[in-house]
Parts: structure tokens; sequence; C-alpha cells
């Protein structure tokens, strides 16, 4: 099984990515976030350069969608899954630890063939969800991998009904199923929540025709979707991009086109968040999930509580954060009040200079390598190889993400670059993401699987390398400001506004239990959120409202979104932990963090910084540098 794509735009409230490594459904495999690929250069954009950007090659998956040995792979796959299962269903119980930490490597062995067929699939279909062989290839895939993967479907459910004390002795007289520990470990937080082997499976063999269906919808309607803005037509990508326009009309042009064409499939939209809203309130109660957001809470290891302090810890922070900052936008803007096109839209002394393509791998390798060699030198592997694709093309998903694949190959990246200072620091984002993903790759298909929470830790790091490099060599006092300033809207668009967003979803789904939700009333939630979290700098127009509508993480991820704030907060503790020097040989223990993949949970990974994010005081921390940086900011606007 694995999830459909999912892409961001130019604000982290659409920014993914899929997460960085390979997460765990309740089957106890590895959810593939297929992100999504084509040919081998295409020209940078105009704009941004005579430089030409590159376009991966999937070709170290597979040669086409023909490839015999694509075929084969599934055959194969089948097969061996129809064999697994005659073998061992329902004799789990009586193997000896030995004989189970074996078969799990088999198991082990069997999805990752699977997975690399499903990111081949998910990346084809992401480089142009308007082919519509892209799209059947993708839908007969899934189909295709849904109906292999039934076969393995009871190895996890009987583990999972193995007594405590059972497992447990076959653990202590095994080496072999000594290695396996953590994922049986992170197997058995869904134990109370699985339901009986038939159900589980009419639920595994029909979400190709449920969620799955509709999560293509949306991804093929906004594929193939035109936005009009001042006459001409353009992608969503591009019309979103408008909206960091210097020139204040381009702006609410772009708004106005968006917001248009959003409002004329709105309906469509509100059935395809209506009824996979109403398919998880199903599930979640066969599965006695306490509230919505529980499911995505136990895939990540965390607990409702740890998630409650943090969104309470932001919500509180609204005015010493966002409020106060967007306050003094609106004075730079020379604006008495913001609109919601004017959230993103650059400063007066912001440096406005297309940044070229070989230029930007250059910053960011740079600042990893002062960081580590060793960091930067697994990084250049992305571009030594093509295993990039950034180019600017109709049907290509928007946003970026890093889709890690399988341990046996390699990650792929996909950004749409347009060469603004902003897709430095996305490109430096993704790359962390991709180190990360090689680094904990060699665990293995199972153990390199990364809750979200953590998977987003090595790229945000990137980024606050590769920012901390750009302002520490700025002298100009004008345009260090307008970095600074730039880099605090960052952070608020991944803490305040993707607590936000999950605030947003909260409302949405609690609603959804009592009944269908209206178009109108779902913008009445969005624009609630919105006022609350940005303040009274900002003046919203009716028709934003409609905005809810393409932001992917609501489809494909409920719930996903609250992972960026904990990631940013965590990687604002633990960088300042590296610039105080406090702790010897952080590089070291950074990368071995890194390489641990899955095997250990956050408060293992944290404790060689002397962190600890159980702590309440832990976010605050995190937040407290936002604060800082704004404190500064009204220094010199004083």
């Amino acid at each position: 099984m694995f999830a459909t794509p999912m892409s961001h735009g130019h604000d982290k409230g659409i920014r993914p990515h899929p997460s960085a490594a390979p997460q765990m459904d309740l089957y106890g495999t590895v959810i593939m976030r297929t992100l999504l690929p084509t040919p081998a250069f295409a020209p940078l954009d105009a704009a941004a350069g005579d430089a030409a950007l590159p376009v991966w090659d999937l070709s170290d998956l597979y040669g086409g969608p023909d490839d015999p040995a694509l075929a084969a792979d599934l055959d194969r796959a089948e097969a061996d899954a129809r064999a697994f299962e005659g073998r061992l269903a329902g004799r789990l119980a009586t193997l000896p630890g030995d004989a189970l930490a074996q078969a799990i490597g088999e198991y082990e062995a069997l999805w990752e063939r699977l997975g690399r067929v499903t990111s081949f699939a998910g990346l084809l279909f992401a480089g142009d969800a308007q082919n519509p062989e892209n799209g059947r290839f993708y839908g007969t895939t899934q189909e295709r991998v849904t109906t292999i993967s039934s076969h393995l479907l009871f190895f996890t459910l009987e583990i999972n009904r193995l007594e405590e004390a059972v497992l447990e002795q076959k653990v202590a007289g095994s080496a072999a199923l000594e290695h396996w520990r953590p994922w049986l470990r992170d197997l058995r937080v869904f134990r109370p929540h699985q339901l009986s082997d038939e159900v589980e499976k009419l639920l595994h063999e029909k979400e190709v025709a449920g969620a799955a269906a509709w999560n293509r919808l949306f991804d093929e309607t906004i594929a193939n979707m035109k936005v009009t803005v001042g006459g001409e037509e353009m992608t969503v990508s591009a019309a979103l991009n408008g909206l960091s326009d210097r020139d204040r009309a381009k702006r609410e042009a772009s708004a106005k086109g968006v917001s248009a064409a959003f409002g004329e499939r709105v309906r469509l939209f509100t059935l395809i968040t209506n009824t996979l809203a109403k398919d998880k309130e199903i599930e979640d109660k066969w599965r006695h999930y306490p509230r919505p957001g529980s499911y995505r809470n136990r895939s990540n290891m965390v607990e409702d509580e740890v998630v409650d302090a943090l969104v309470t810890a932001v919500r509180q922070s609204y005015p010493r954060l966002s409020h106060r900052y967007y306050q003094m936008k609106a004075k730079w803007l020379g604006l008495e009040k913001l609109q919601h096109w004017d959230r993103n839209a650059p400063l007066p002394d912001e440096d406005d200079r297309l940044v070229p393509w070989p230029e930007a791998v250059e910053r960011v390798l740079t600042s990893y390598g002062a960081f580590s060699p060793d960091l930067a030198a697994v990084g250049k592997r992305f571009f030594d190889k093509p295993w990039i694709d950034a180019a600017l093309r109709p049907g290509k998903a928007s946003g970026a993400f890093a889709h890690p694949t399988v341990p046996s190959a390699h990650p792929y990246l996909l950004l749409n670059y347009h060469g603004k200072p902003r897709d430095v620091m996305t490109l430096a984002h993704e790359l962390g993401h991709g180190v990360h993903q090689i680094l904990a790759g060699a665990q293995g298909y199972l153990l390199s699987s990364t809750p979200l929470t953590l998977a987003e830790t090595a790229s945000v790091f990137g980024e606050m390398l590769t920012f901390r490099a750009v302002l520490d060599a700025e002298t100009d006092p004008k345009r260090r400001r307008a970095m600074l300033a730039g880099k605090v809207e960052d952070m608020l668009n991944t803490v305040v506004r993707q607590i936000a967003f999950y605030r947003f979803e909260t409302l949405l789904h609690d609603e959804r239990r009592k009944g269908e939700i209206s178009s109108d009333r779902i913008a009445e939630l969005w624009m609630q959120v919105q006022v609350e979290s940005l303040g009274p700098a900002f003046e919203f127009t009716p028709d934003y409202g409609v905005y809810w509508s393409y932001i992917p993480h609501f489809i494909h991820s409920p719930f996903y979104v609250y992972a960026y704030a904990f990631g940013d907060c965590l990687v604002n503790a633990l960088y300042g932990v590296y610039r105080d020097g406090g702790v010897k040989g952080f590089q070291a223990k950074y990368l071995d963090m890194l390489r641990a993949g899955g095997t250990k949970r956050h408060k293992e990974l944290l404790a060689p910084f002397g962190l600890n994010a159980a702590d309440p005081a832990f976010w605050m921390k995190g937040l407290d540098v936002i604060s800082g940086f704004i404190d500064e900011l009204e220094k010199t606007d004083a």
C-alpha cells in the first residue's frame, strides 16, 4: 500500500512533500508516499536564467511502464506472497524466535519489491498527471499491489495477536529477532485498534476503490486545472507563484484567479472532503480511536497529549509571533491593512534577484559542507546523478517533495524551481530529506521508516544551515533585515500556519461527525482559523474562503500538518545546541541520529543533545527562537 502524492506550493501550508522516510501503517507495512517524473532536461524559466534545470531519470527503478522487469517483479511478488501466506498463515504463534525473524526478513523483501513498483508508478504520475496513460498505469499498479499485498496482511495481524509475554519470550531467545524489536515495538502501538482478519482484509482491498480513488481524483483535477490571471491561462503552480510577486496588482490578480478557479470547482472539492472525512470517521469508530487525529499521532509515535501541548503553546503565542510580525509588515509595505495576497509579498528591501540553478546548488552544498563534509558528500550525489526534477512544465505536481523509494535504489527530489531566494531554501529543505533517506536506508525497508515528526528534522535543519550561512555572509543592514524577515515568514508558515491548518482540520472533522458540511460552512471554519492565527493586521476578502480546497495535506494525509511545527520547534532547539557549542562531537551525533531511521524514538534520539520533547518547556524554547528574531527586527525598525 502507498499513499498518493502530496505536493506543496509556496507556503508550507501547501508545501510538502510526502515525508522524509517511509511511514508504517496499521499492518506494519511501509507506506511509500508516491510523490511524483519524465524525460531528461528542460529549459529554466526565462526569468530565472539560461541554465537547464534537471529532470530526473527513473530508469534506476524501471525503464518504463512496459519494462519486462516491472511485470516480472509483480509476478514474482505475487507468487512469493501466496507461498508466504500458504506456508505461515496461522502458524506464527508456534514459530521459534529465529524462524520468526527469518519470516520478517522475507516479509521485508516482499514489500521492498512492491515498494519499488509503487514508487515508480507514483513518480511517473507526479511528473505528468495530465497524461492519461500515467494515471491509468498509476491506478492499475495500485490495484495490482493491493491484491498482492492482501496475501501479506495476515502476517502483522497475527503478530499483534500474540500476547506480550509470548512475543517477549521469542525475542529474548533470539538475537536475530532482537534486530526487529523496534519494528515490533511500533507495530504493537496499533494492537488495540486492530479488527478481525476478515474486516482488515476487506478494508485493505477496498482502499483502491475508496480513499485512494478520491485522492487520485483530487490530484488529476488540480493537475488539469487552468487559472486565468490577467487574461493569461496558467497552471495552479504558476498562479500560486504569483502570490509572491513584487507588484501588488499582480498578486491581487493571481489571488483572484486562484479564487475563481477553485470557486468554480468548490462543490467537487467539498464532496471529496466530505467523503474522505466520513470514510475516516467510520474507520476510526470501528478501530476505537478516541478522536480524528489519534491515528496520525499513533503513526508518529507521539501521544495525543504531546500534540495538544504543542498546539496550545503555538496558539498562545500567536500574539507575540504572527500578530506582531504582520503588523510590522503592513507598516513596511505602507498599508493600513494586509489582504491575503500580501501575506507572502516581498519586502521593500528584499533581494529580488533571481538565483540561477547552479548558484543555488553551490549555496546549499557549501552550507552543508561547512557543517559536515560527510553530509555535503551525500547531498552532492543528488546533483551528480539524475535524481532531481526541478523543471517547470504543465501537468507536473506543484510544490516540492523528497520520495525515499526503496533502500536498494535511492530517493528522488521534486521541485518547481522559479529561481527565487525561497526556492533555494526549498532545495535545502528537500535535500535534507534526501540525505536523511539515504542515511536511514542502511537500516532496511522496514526499520528506515521515520515518524513524520522526526522526518522533518533533517529538512528543517538543512534549511537553517543554508539560511545562517547566507545571513552571516551578508553585511548590508537593509538586505540583512530583509533576509531575517524572510526567515521569520518561513518559520511562521511552518509553525503558525501549520497549527492553524491542524486547527481547521480538527474543527472540520469534528463537525463532519454531525453531518455533511456545506462549502459555505467549510469556508467559515477556514476564515475563523485564519483570523485567529494571522491577526488584526489582515482584512480578509470573502473570496479567500475557498483557499482550503487546494491544500493536498487535507486530502492525502489528514492531520499531517502539525509535524512541520513539531519539526521546526525541534530544530530550533537542536540548532541552538549546535550554535552554543555545548555538545562535543555534535556533527557526528547528528549524523548518527539520521542513520538511526525508525529504530529509536524521539526521547532516545534527542538525549545525546540534552533535549526532551516531552518537556512542555521544550516547545516554548523553539517558539522563543522565532520571537527572538522578531525582537531583532523590531530593534532595526525603531
